[in-house]
């Protein structure tokens, strides 16, 4: 049984400790997807994160493997260690280029979306004026689809999520997204979007994060709760975990370059309490106790099983090649 973290952050710098993963490996956590920049990042910072965490995985294979396939994950699993791909927030470092998807997936990324809560170039974002996919972004799509990187569209406009998935050719995912059904939030998605990614093939992973799980002391139970609303509206077969978990390091300054303005990216009338550094997550050790919460709700140990990894796994062997 695979346990797939679709989304943690650590810091955007080459220095980052790598303790959290150890502690989400611990947890039983087989395969985590790692967050390598967002759009207000520039190529530089991305390309210099990119760099730190290749190294530091290529310094410790007993521990960590860079991971291309499905099949590298199972094996990464049997030998003990801890499977890990990259993922990137947004189309803005790839630079209006569609040939760049497929040198970010050479280094390591394993999926992206195009829009970091606002709109650029590519497509639209959660939280900005309603504005869909570009015709420079289906060009994107086709290279995301023919690159075999996972088509993500967490903080993603509504309208631009919907056209992504009628272009797309292979499965839809929401990597750390929640219902908005349950918690009125711009970053949670609508039952529209929830059916859309499942018509595809694809999975919505269920975030740990307090503003959108509704909570300010998140646990299993929140996180389980989310997931048995989109198991219900669109199937188990559709419902994964993305708990988002940024892990916060001091002596790291990973502020983008430049004039950064953190209101811009994470908007008081979006629903952020005034940063979105007042967020808090579920605990790593959510891990060890989402199974149970999951059956608490309903399911049985089989079905928790494809939430907790199963279906991403799913999803994994028919687009990573």
């Amino acid at each position: 049984m695979i346990h797939w973290e679709a989304h943690a952050c650590l810091p955007l710098h080459p220095d980052a400790d790598f303790a959290p993963i150890d502690r989400l490996h611990s947890a039983g956590v087989n395969y985590v997807s790692l967050n390598i920049g967002m759009d207000m990042n520039p190529l530089s910072q991305v390309m210099s994160v990119i760099g730190g965490l290749r190294a530091t995985i290529a310094t410790h294979p007993d521990r960590y493997r860079l991971v291309a396939s499905a099949d590298d994950i199972a094996l990464a699993a049997a030998d003990g260690v801890l499977a890990i791909g990259f993922a990137l927030e947004g189309a803005m470092p790839l630079l209006e280029q569609p040939a760049m998807v497929a040198l970010y997936r050479d280094l390591g990324v394993r999926q992206m979306h195009f829009a970091y809560n606002r709109n650029n170039s590519v497509a639209g974002g959660c939280h900005d004026d309603e504005c869909g996919l570009t015709p420079l972004g289906r060009r994107m799509v086709a290279a995301v689809n023919e690159a075999g990187v996972l088509m993500d569209c967490s903080h993603t406009g509504r309208r631009a999520s919907l056209e992504i998935m009628d272009a797309s050719v292979q499965p839809v995912i929401f990597s750390h997204s929640n219902p908005l059904a349950l918690v009125e939030h711009g970053r949670n998605v609508t039952d529209e979007q929830i059916r859309g990614s499942a018509a595809t093939g694809g999975v919505i992973c269920v975030s740990g994060v307090s503003g959108f799980l509704g909570t300010r002391t998140p646990d299993a139970d929140d996180v389980a709760r989310h997931a048995a609303y989109v198991a219900e509206l669109v199937g188990v077969e559709h419902v994964g975990i993305g708990l988002d978990i940024s892990f916060h390091q001091d002596g790291l300054d990973d502020t983008p370059p430049g004039d950064f303005d953190a209101t811009y990216w994470w908007p008081k009338s979006a629903g952020y309490d005034r940063a979105v550094t007042r967020m808090t997550y579920t605990p790593i050790e959510t891990w060890q106790a989402l199974a149970s919460a999951l059956q608490r709700t309903g399911m049985t140990g089989d079905e928790a099983a494809l939430v907790m990894g199963g279906n991403m796994l799913r999803v994994a062997r028919q687009v990573c090649r």
